[in-house]
C-alpha cells in the first residue's frame, strides 16, 4: 500500500516537472547521436586500422545508450546526479576505446574519435541535473579527454569542439536552473491552491457548526448576565480566534518578503477588527516587522487611554507602490497638543515606538484625534 502511494506521488511529481521535456530531449539526442556515430564508422570503415575494435566500441556505446536512455526516462535516473556522473565516466571510457580501432598516432594525425558528437551526452545530462556548474564540469572533463587523445599540440584543431561543449553546458545549465526555479514556484502554487481549497471546505463546516454555536453562547450569555457574561466573553474570544484561523494563508513570500496581512490577523480580538485585502501584501521582512510593532503600540495606547469599552479597527490598504496602514478607535480621544506634551514628558510610545519606527522606514505618520471622537493613526510606507 505504501509503495503504491509512493508511486502515485512520484507520478504526480513527474507530471508537474518542467524539466521533463529536457530529459526527453536528452534521450532523443543520445539515440540520434549514436546513430551518427554508427554512420561515421560505416563511412570510414576502410580507413579504420582495427575494425573489430570499432565494432566492440560501438557495441559498448549502444548498450550504454540503452541503459542511459532508460535511466533518464525514469524517476530514479533523474532524482540525483549519480547516473549523469556514471554517464560521464562511461562516455570518457568510450572515447579512449577509440584506441582499439585507431592507433594514437593516427588519431593525433587527424583520424576521428569514433564517439563523435555522442560524447556530448553527459555534458547535457549534468547541465540538466546540476545546472550551469554541472554543465561546465562535464564540458571540461570531455574536453580534457578529447585534448589528451588529440594531443595538446593540436589544440587549435579541437578548439571549436571545446567551445561548443562549453557553450552547450552553459546554456542548457542556465535553462535547466531557470526551469527548476519555475518548477519550484509551480509546486508551491499548487500546494497553496490545494491548502486554500481545503481551508475553504473546513471553513464552511466550521461556520455552519462551531461558529454558530459560539455566537449563540455569546448572545445568550450576555442576555442572561451574571456569571454567564464571562462565558459569553470567552465564546467571543474563541469565535474571533477561529475566524482568524479560517482566514489564515501562507505568510512567507519571495526573496525575503513577507505577507503583512498574516502578521496582523492574529491581533484580532472581540474589541479589535483587522481588515486586510484578499491578496497578499508583501513587504520586506524588516519593514513588516516594524509595522506590526507600531500597530501593537497603537493598540496598547487604546487599551490604556481610550476606555474599557472602546473598539478598534486595523485596516490595510495596498496602494501599489505604497501600503497605508490605519489604526482607528472610537474611544475618548485627546488633542494634538496633549500628544506632543506626552512625548516631551518622556512617554515614548508615540514618539519612538510609532513615529520613530515609521520614520526609520522612510515612511510617514499622520494622527487625527479630538476629545470624544477617538484617535486614528495612518502609517504609510513603500513596498520596496
Amino acid at each position: 500500500m505504501n509503495a503504491a502511494r509512493q508511486d502515485v506521488g512520484r507520478n504526480r511529481g513527474d507530471s508537474a516537472d518542467l524539466l521533463l521535456p529536457l530529459w526527453r530531449a536528452l534521450v532523443v539526442f543520445r539515440v540520434i547521436t549514436y546513430g551518427f556515430a554508427v554512420f561515421g564508422v560505416w563511412t570510414r570503415w576502410d580507413g579504420i586500422r582495427n575494425p573489430t575494435g570499432a565494432v566492440i566500441q560501438l557495441v559498448v556505446m549502444g548498450l550504454w545508450t540503452v541503459i542511459a536512455s532508460i535511466g533518464y526516462s525514469r524517476h530514479w535516473g533523474r532524482r540525483n546526479t549519480r547516473l549523469a556522473f556514471a554517464d560521464l565516466i562511461v562516455t570518457i571510457g568510450c572515447m579512449y576505446m577509440t584506441l582499439l580501432a585507431q592507433p594514437l598516432v593516427d588519431i593525433r594525425g587527424g583520424a576521428s574519435v569514433l564517439t563523435s558528437v555522442w560524447a556530448a551526452g553527459p555534458v547535457l545530462a549534468l547541465a540538466i541535473s546540476r545546472g550551469r556548474d554541472g554543465g561546465l564540469l562535464g564540458a571540461a572533463a570531455v574536453s580534457l579527454a578529447l585534448l589528451s587523445l588529440r594531443g595538446f599540440d593540436n589544440v587549435s584543431k579541437v578548439l571549436s569542439n571545446v567551445q561548443l561543449l562549453l557553450v552547450a553546458g552553459l546554456v542548457v545549465g542556465y535553462a535547466a536552473t531557470t526551469m527548476r526555479r519555475a518548477n519550484a514556484r509551480l509546486r508551491e502554487a499548487i500546494a497553496a491552491e490545494s491548502a486554500t481549497a481545503e481551508r475553504l471546505r473546513l471553513s464552511r463546516s466550521i461556520h455552519d457548526g462551531v461558529l454558530q454555536v459560539l455566537a449563540q453562547v455569546q448572545r445568550r450569555g450576555t442576555a442572561i448576565g451574571g456569571e454567564a457574561v464571562e462565558l459569553a466573553a470567552l465564546a467571543a474570544e474563541q469565535e474571533v480566534a477561529l475566524r482568524t484561523l479560517m482566514a489564515s494563508r501562507p505568510v512567507s513570500g519571495d526573496r525575503g518578503r513577507i505577507d503583512l496581512c498574516m502578521l496582523l490577523l492574529p491581533l484580532a480580538t472581540p474589541r479589535v477588527d483587522v481588515v486586510v485585502p484578499a491578496q497578499q501584501v508583501l513587504l520586506p521582512t524588516a519593514t513588516a516587522t516594524e509595522l506590526v510593532a507600531a500597530v501593537k503600540e497603537a493598540l496598547s495606547n487604546v487599551d490604556k487611554h481610550a476606555g474599557p469599552e472602546a473598539r478598534c479597527w486595523v485596516v490595510v490598504e495596498d496602494l501599489g507602490g505604497e501600503v497605508l496602514l490605519s489604526v482607528r478607535d472610537d474611544g475618548s480621544g485627546t488633542t494634538p497638543d496633549q500628544l506632543l506634551r506626552a512625548g516631551s514628558d518622556g512617554h515614548l510610545g508615540v514618539s519612538q515606538s510609532i513615529r520613530g519606527r515609521i520614520t526609520d522606514l522612510g515612511g510617514s505618520v499622520t494622527v487625527r484625534t479630538a476629545p470624544g471622537e477617538g484617535t486614528e493613526w495612518e502609517m504609510k510606507v513603500t513596498t520596496a
